[in-house]
């Protein structure tokens, strides 16, 4: 009788299937496919042609293990504000698909196999960015700057840049200024690539307390910061073209994308210094996925064409 009863009123036990993709959502998928999107042309970039595959697919697997580590520990901590957000209140923490202890099991394992991983396949300077990064995005992000200040994704988006220095030392076992710059590409671009983001999940973000600057500025205040942040990216991009050397289709490339990404950066601050209702963010945030999608792209082509 009272086996029957628990069977009732116990919950069923998640799928092997559920499980799985549970803990696959605990890497952030999306963003991991971004930053692989920044890794492989800086190889072929540092390389000047094409590297060794397995040496990529090594290096590919190292950096997705680290971010994904660095990602579900992020969803540990965050658990508490992420039941607030409607943006992140599917997340598995939050459903209790996963406890926190798996979790944190998980990120461990993944991270401290990222970093043994890339230290046997690559060498040693990759596997010690690969954990620099891990400990930026878990320490200075998420457990310090998040919470406390407007300046969060400034200073916390520099975990996204490791990946063009773990694949630029991953081939030369050395950095140069090459993937400095383009580090530093990835570094300004972060702000106008999140802050429309912020911008269309204020109210989430409010809820929770977070103070990102769409929360704590009006939209004039933001659309001017991503229209200078912008700037600043598009121009660092075209630092690399006599510092690499680059040819004809970054240069481009990083003009006519760059161009748009602009366009629309300055669009959007119009709309928000018109006071429209509707200032459409999230036009920007995805143009600012498709402009650095193209400027890597690039960066990877371009030494392979003999112009």
């Amino acid at each position: 009788m009272d086996t029957a009863l628990e069977q009732v009123v116990s919950p069923p036990r998640p799928s092997l299937r559920r499980t799985v993709t549970a803990y696959v959502a605990l890497t952030k998928p999306r963003v991991i496919e971004l930053l692989l999107v920044t890794t492989a042309p800086v190889m072929i970039l540092a390389e000047g042609g094409l590297p060794s595959i397995w040496l990529v697919l090594a290096t590919l697997l190292g950096g997705s293990l680290a971010a994904g580590s660095a990602n579900a520990f992020n969803m540990v901590i965050d658990r508490d504000i992420d039941r607030l957000m409607n943006r992140t209140k599917n997340r598995p923490l939050v459903t209790g698909e996963l406890t926190a202890r798996q979790a944190t099991v998980f990120a461990t394992v993944i991270g401290v196999g990222s970093i043994m991983w890339l230290w046997a396949t690559t060498n040693l300077l990759a596997a010690a960015l690969a954990f620099a990064a891990i400990l930026f995005y878990v320490v200075i992000y998420t457990l310090v700057l998040k919470r406390r200040t407007e300046q969060n994704i400034i200073w916390g988006g520099i975990a996204g840049c490791f990946p063009v220095l773990i694949g630029w030392s991953a081939v030369t076992g050395s950095l140069d200024w090459a993937p400095v710059i383009l580090f530093l590409v990835v570094f300004l671009w972060t702000p106008p690539h999140y802050w429309p983001l912020s911008m269309r999940y204020r109210d989430d973000y409010a809820e929770a307390s977070v103070p990102m600057l769409a929360v704590v500025r009006g939209r004039t205040v933001v659309g001017v910061q991503v229209v200078l942040y912008a700037w600043a990216t598009v121009v660092m991009s075209l630092l690399l073209i006599p510092v690499a050397p680059m040819g004809a289709l970054y240069t481009a490339v990083a003009v006519l994308a760059g161009g748009w990404f602009i366009v629309e950066s300055h669009r959007l601050y119009g709309r928000a210094a018109r006071g429209l209702d509707d200032v459409s963010p999230m036009k920007v945030f995805h143009a600012s996925i498709t402009y650095l999608t193209l400027v890597f792209v690039a960066v990877g082509v371009d030494p392979l064409l003999p112009f």
